[in-house]
């Protein structure tokens, strides 16, 4: 993990090094926009010609710490990234932290609800599907499951504001934000009842698509298993199917499911979409990634990469760990040769 870890540091560093149009060369363009309006209005003389002289660059270089060679800026950069110092935003003028604080509430909304709506939606369906593999309602389901997965998020998230928000049709759902101006004087369970009205065509719009993968993940892990011979030993022994469902082929069939159940689940928390985010505006990290690339501003872009890095790295451990949890035939302390 601290190599990973280190590499993906290294390279989104490097990059940001040879991107044009950095904080410096903004700022420089943003003064010398700003000495030509002074001048167009008449309150200054124009000096948007002449530019910045050298001083004044280097007082630019030394605020963002580019003064530093980019070895040191590095090294100083992990070296405050270790103790979670992710510094302030060039752009909004804030501390990284807050501003990552501030919108992960949409983020966790979103991912949090899409994360139980798939897996509570698709393990039973995948079930439901395996034992009825060929049947009506498997066709109609499959039908159903992968014309969702092919439309895309935002085209779905747009049909439905056409349909359900005021576009054209029905005006059902909200169209911005997470709750209502008048949220903090309503009650308890008028809350709850705003913010889950808010929330509905976002979350709709970014379940959809992994339906799908899950469920025919689900269905085709239960299928290999029925097949197996421990199933036809416990069949021929009289064991009801049931049983040979759900005590049997169940805690074979869900590892897979299962495994990736804790890197799922921490990724819910700190992802974003970006065009789910701007179609139902909704400021949440996905939108702050897009905008911080947009601006250079790179406490921000580095921060939350070195932040969203490990929790996914840590993810993948869990999903690790997890199969040895899950499966006793799994051992990282023995090694066959």
């Amino acid at each position: 993990m601290i190599p990973t870890l280190f590499g993906i540091m290294l390279v989104t560093f490097i990059v940001t090094q040879f991107v044009p149009g950095g904080p410096v060369e903004r700022m420089v363009a943003e003064l010398e926009r700003q000495s030509g309006g002074e001048a167009s209005s008449g309150t200054s003389v124009y000096r948007g010609n002449v530019g910045l002289d050298q001083q004044r660059l280097e007082e630019l270089e030394r605020l963002y710490g580019f003064d530093q060679p980019p070895v040191a800026r590095f090294i100083t950069m992990m070296g405050n990234y270790l103790r979670f110092d992710f510094g302030e935003s060039y752009y909004y003028q804030r501390k990284v932290v807050d501003l990552v604080i501030s919108r992960m509430p949409v983020s966790m909304s979103l991912g949090l609800w899409t994360f139980l709506i798939v897996y509570g939606v698709c393990i039973p369906l995948g079930i439901a599907k395996a034992v009825r593999d060929g049947s009506r309602f498997d066709v109609f389901t499959s039908t159903i499951i992968l014309v969702g997965y092919a439309i895309p998020g935002f085209v779905l998230g747009i049909t439905l504001i056409v349909l359900f928000g005021g576009g054209s049709f029905w005006s059902v759902f909200p169209l911005r934000g997470l709750v209502s101006d008048t949220w903090s004087e309503l009650g308890f369970f008028a809350k709850i009842a705003d913010y889950a009205w808010h929330m509905v065509l976002p979350i709709v719009s970014s379940a959809v698509g992994s339906l799908a993968v899950m469920t025919m993940l689900t269905k085709n892990s239960f299928l290999e298993e029925v097949t197996k011979q421990y199933v036809t030993t416990a069949r021929a022994k009289g064991l009801s199917e049931r049983k040979v469902l759900f005590k049997h082929v169940f805690r074979n069939a869900i590892i897979p499911i299962i495994t990736g159940f804790p890197g799922y689940f921490l990724a819910s928390f700190f992802t974003g979409s970006l065009l789910i985010e701007t179609i139902f505006s909704l400021e949440g990290m996905g939108l702050l990634a897009y905008q911080s690339v947009l601006n250079r501003d790179y406490p921000v872009v580095l921060g939350t990469l070195y932040f969203f890095s490990i929790i996914g790295l840590v993810g993948r451990l869990l999903s690790d760990l997890s199969y040895v949890a899950v499966d006793p035939r799994i051992s990282f302390s023995r090694v066959d040769f």
